[in-house]
């Protein structure tokens, strides 16, 4: 699988997901997606980013869009994770790292000093075609989700 690139569609793949359920990119095509790559449940930034995704869900509903979470943790962290956010979209759990690795969105990271391979906070978008529109790579997660909400109207 080669990684995706602007305008040009991503590699099929179906991944799973939260309420048991499963997501193959093709089956979501006449959809836009956003597929947001995030270190670790329950964690600050995390929860942000998933809030902030939350409070504008119904906008990006308006604009024809679905919403997908991603990290490694299990699927039962996940559960927890989008029930007690009250999150409106499903969170898939990539723990092989193979969306992580389609979207090379796996870097070497420091935390306190210590370096380790994680997670590089980004979010992509893919129009109703399948094809690859945007990317945000190094999110900063304040205001983040009001920028990737412009990028889909504008689709």
């Amino acid at each position: 699988m080669s990684q995706p690139t602007i305008d040009q569609p991503v590699t099929d793949f179906t991944a799973i997901a939260t309420s048991n359920t499963s997501v193959t990119l093709s089956e979501l095509k006449g959809s836009n997606v956003v597929i947001y790559f995030y270190p670790k449940d329950s964690t600050p930034g995390c929860t942000t980013e998933g809030q902030d995704f939350r409070d504008l869900y119904n906008q990006f509903e308006a604009t024809n869009t679905q919403i997908f979470g991603v990290s490694r943790d299990s699927l039962r962290a996940h559960e927890n994770f989008k029930a007690k956010q009250a999150f409106p979209f499903e969170l898939i759990s990539d723990p092989d790292e193979t969306l992580c690795k389609l979207f090379d969105v796996i870097k070497l990271k420091k935390l306190y000093g210590k370096e380790h391979m994680g997670i590089e906070r980004s979010t992509f978008l893919i129009d109703a075609d399948g094809v690859l529109r945007n990317e945000w790579r190094k999110v900063k997660v304040k205001g983040h989700v009001a920028e990737v909400l412009e990028a889909a109207k504008a689709l």
